[in-house]
């Protein structure tokens, strides 16, 4: 397979591929299937077989969904959960600062409140108390008379606290995702598709995933027991949807299999604006159009994981658990305001990141690791994601605090198992704390470890890439000249959707168009009206570019032809639909 174009090195620094290897798939899948061509190329180009396309077009949870009892302790969770809420026992929910956290525990409270139990909702504070659970805050809620408690989204390596947990009497179900190591911490029962006796079949699920597998447990445990009744009427699970896809797309967990049937029926629960701080965040983010997968990951999201950011800690869990309107406005008028809080502070941060990693001049560094005293701990998730997108490759941000000890954050690139490296360099005692999954990670290490560390995971990365032979690409689904960039086009493509981790958004090429206006606008963005051979125009944008090597291309390329790689996105305004072109990567065209 030849690069697209000729494009071996864009101006981003990948290599251009076809994206679909097998071209004799695309067409019987075409022929047999009845599809349109383009739809049946991307369905090849992911892996799409004949027996999978109706399931994929048309996921469905009857046709998906498992029995929960296939997870290793599920049924202990769900008999325990179900005799407390019988017996009116205080529980409570230890969530996690992020959405797929939040989510996760706005699931369980809505699900309490249907069984008529109260539900105490504890969020650490990122800040002061960290990742995950703590003895302090656990003893807390023991001496609130809490009996149990029911871990969201992290858990699975609290060895400690959840020894000091046992020891006071405080029972504890862990419900996490994230990767485990041979030994459990101590629970009345560990819930985890990661768990290394487990089969592996649900290892893609978020924790919000997990939650709602956990919830379906409980609610057969009780229709068994008889607690529902006319009186208390039992939930519609299907309802809670809107939450699980939610938390689902912002996790960035594939979407494939059974996350893209919670997705994909989730979304249309959403744009039924049944949940009052759901219908409050969206009004909030300005959000007019249906929601979809990207309007969750880049307007919601980022708003709910804001309070855990740069505010109070449960602001997020407060506003998806509220019934009243006018609390919910204010909520999600607070959360809209601290998110731009945390886009200043983000920006700032990223500068002196970027700052960071040219000076140290590394052509040929295996990954991007900044560190520095003073940083805010709440966006150094964000920032490595920016750095990762930047330079191609695995970034890892760390704030160091007054008491020497730095919390870190990391993001992965396809091919880099960034999850499994910071797990062992936990185990080598580098780490302090540390976990994730296979694309992002969290750790807290001593400064003074932190040059040890990078060596380690640098060292443990080169391996990875000799043995993959990982190159920065860019998948290349076809080629278009601007006049078939139409709106008939992007929504044939739309029944390929939802689209997010593994199941990438098309990308197309649009060859030698000329770029008849580029400007600067809003804050770092870079504006475009583009021209084919075809004659056609078309705008284009291209995200966060100003001062990137991309976006100088852009603007150094007014009235010259380039090849530009990026999304095909419908654009409405004032009452017209149209396509744009959303930019990724540009090339000379020679």
């Amino acid at each position: 397979m030849g690069a697209v174009l000729g494009v071996e090195r864009s101006v981003c620094g990948r290599l251009w591929r076809e994206r679909l290897e097998d071209w004799s798939l695309a067409a019987a899948l075409a022929q047999n299937h009845g599809l349109p061509e383009i739809v049946a190329r991307v369905l090849a180009a992911r892996g799409v077989t004949a027996e999978l396309v109706q399931t994929f077009l048309k996921p469905t949870l009857r046709a998906l969904l498992p029995d929960p009892s296939q997870l290793t302790d599920m049924d202990l969770a769900a008999a325990r959960l179900a005799r407390a809420i019988e017996a009116g026992e205080s529980v409570a929910v230890f969530g996690d600062y992020d959405v797929d956290g939040a989510t996760s525990a706005a699931l369980l409270h809505r699900f309490f409140k249907a069984a008529g139990r109260p539900l105490r909702l504890y969020i650490p504070d990122r800040m002061k108390e960290g990742y995950g659970p703590n003895a302090p805050a656990l003893r807390r809620l023991k001496s609130e008379g809490v009996s149990l408690v029911v871990t969201v989204d992290c858990g699975i390596t609290a060895y400690a606290p959840l020894a000091d947990a046992a020891e006071i009497g405080l029972e504890v179900i862990v419900v996490d995702h994230h990767v485990a190591e041979p030994e459990l911490p101590r629970a009345v029962a560990v819930v985890n598709p990661n768990r290394l006796d487990e089969s592996g079949a649900l290892r893609q699920l978020a924790a919000v995933g997990v939650t709602f597998l956990l919830l379906v447990a409980v609610n057969r445990a009780l229709r068994r027991a008889g607690w529902w009744s006319a009186s208390r009427p039992e939930p519609e699970l299907l309802d809670y949807l809107d939450l699980v896809a939610l938390g689902t797309i912002c996790d960035v967990v594939p979407l494939t299999g059974l996350n893209r049937a919670l997705v994909t029926q989730g979304l249309k629960v959403l744009s039924k604006r049944g949940s009052v701080g759901l219908a409050a965040l969206a009004d909030a983010a300005r959000l007019k159009e249906r929601p979809g997968a990207y309007h969750c990951g880049f307007l919601l999201g980022p708003r709910v994981n804001a309070r855990g950011r740069v505010g109070d800690a449960d602001l997020g869990v407060r506003l998806l658990t509220a019934e009243d309107p006018v609390e919910a406005a204010g909520l999600a008028q607070r959360l809209d305001r601290l998110n731009e809080e945390r886009r200043a502070i983000e920006a700032a941060m990223l500068e002196e990141a970027i700052a960071i990693v040219e000076a140290e001049a590394e052509p040929d560094a295996k990954l991007a690791f900044v560190a520095r005293e003073g940083w805010h701990a709440g966006v150094i998730g964000i920032v490595a994601s920016r750095l990762k997108e930047r330079y191609n490759r695995p970034a890892l941000v760390a704030a160091i605090g007054e008491e020497g000890l730095a919390k870190g954050s990391g993001r992965s690139v396809p091919g880099i198992d960034l999850g499994s490296a910071i797990l062992a360099a936990r185990q080598s005692g580098l780490l302090v704390n540390g976990g994730g999954h296979v694309m992002a990670a969290g750790f807290t290490a001593r400064a003074e470890d932190l040059a040890k560390l990078k060596s380690f995971l640098a060292e443990r990365m080169a391996r990875q890439i000799a043995e993959g032979g990982l190159v920065p690409t860019l998948a290349i689904d076809g080629v278009l000249q601007p006049g078939g960039a139409t709106v008939e086009l992007t929504q044939l493509l739309e029944q390929v959707g939802p689209f997010g981790s593994g199941n990438a958004e098309p990308r197309f090429v649009l060859p030698a168009v000329r770029v008849a206006k580029a400007d600067p606008v809003g804050e770092n963005h870079v504006r475009c009206i583009l021209m084919g051979s075809d004659g056609a125009r078309l705008k284009g944008i291209a995200f966060r570019s100003a001062g990137t090597p991309l976006g100088q291309a852009l603007i150094q390329a007014r009235g010259a032809a380039i090849h530009l790689a990026g999304h095909l996105r419908a654009d409405s305004w004032q009452g017209r639909e149209e396509t744009q072109l959303l930019i990724e990567d540009a090339a000379p065209a020679f």
